[in-house]
């Protein structure tokens, strides 16, 4: 699998991440195995947050892993903060307990990433650079990030921080495109034009910041895959033919879709079958050509002006 380097850190990891949302459902062997052979496929980055499974999804992940030093060093923990029981929270307080949480979870001394989940409203960014400066110092946290925001959060935030913000997660598929929609569709009066995030690819392309797409098989808010839904014929017809020719899945095709973007984009893959991984780690070797990439996003529905 390619390698590509989160923002302007030095955190290189494989092209592909596996989401561990789901990882909590399965016993001790089989997450085991979801785990190595995901590392095997050159997939090196596990995202976690700590209300997965309220937390135990990180729990099972160590488990699973029998996680010790040696095991640490061969991969890239990244984990989220901020989503508590029916509110958001960026307090000092509640990034330092749920660090401490996290890192207790899942076994280990510090975690390579940690990204803000969620927009809090009433956040007081003077607070969580406090935290920021706080777990960098410690060592618990190497490298931070958000998830979820727009060009003018990521900017009243860092007008606090020391320390640079490397990612921004942010939901992205060929059926979920506003991100790209309103680029298509600049000083025009359809419903594609209106802004929805800031500008926030071109935001982050500027400010060296990646992307990583999460729910990259996913319809509307976590809705279902569009992917051999009877529900997108137009789409799936085309991640078909395209599978065909390049010799993969139609999932395969869904990720180089997003991987052709010249954004730096991360897809979170949140699979816990281990075959289907296969297939999807083969898309970090398929450069779709322009035409295809087009064609693809109008299959999905969407139109050029």
């Amino acid at each position: 699998m390619k390698k590509l380097k989160l923002g302007n850190s030095e955190l290189e990891v494989g092209e592909i991440s596996l989401g561990c949302m789901r990882i909590n459902k399965l016993e001790k062997k089989d997450a085991r195995y979801v785990i190595e052979n995901a590392m095997d496929t050159g997939v090196d980055l596990f995202d976690h947050a700590d209300i997965y499974g309220a937390g135990e999804s990180e729990s099972v992940f160590a488990k699973a892993i029998d996680m010790n030093d040696d095991v640490r060093e061969k991969m890239k923990l990244q984990t989220k903060c901020g989503i508590r029981d029916g509110y958001f929270d960026f307090s000092k307080d509640h990034i330092l307990e749920s660090v401490e949480g996290s890192l207790k979870r899942l076994k280990t001394d510090y975690v390579d990433s940690l990204l803000l989940h969620r927009p809090d409203a009433l956040f007081e960014p003077e607070e969580v650079a406090e935290a920021f400066a706080v777990l960098k110092e410690s060592g618990k946290v190497r490298y931070f990030g958000v998830s979820n925001q727009n060009p003018m959060q990521i900017e009243l935030l860092k007008k606090y921080l020391k320390e640079d913000l490397i990612v921004n997660q942010m939901q992205l598929s060929v059926v979920h495109t506003p991100m790209i929609d309103a680029g298509f569709n600049v000083n025009m009066q359809n419903d594609p034009a209106v802004m929805r995030d800031g500008s926030i690819i071109e935001y982050c392309r500027l400010h060296d910041i990646s992307i990583q797409a999460w729910s990259p098989f996913q319809h509307g808010m976590i809705e279902g895959p569009f992917v051999g839904n009877k529900e997108f014929p137009q789409v799936n017809a085309k991640l078909k033919e395209l599978a065909e020719k390049y010799g993969v899945t139609d999932s395969s095709i869904a990720i180089a879709w997003i991987l052709r973007h010249p954004a730096n984009i991360q897809p979170v893959v949140g699979t816990m079958n281990t075959e289907r991984m296969r297939d999807i780690a083969k898309a970090s070797n398929i450069e779709l050509t322009r035409q295809e990439w087009y064609e693809l996003y109008i299959a999905a529905g969407n139109e050029l002006p």
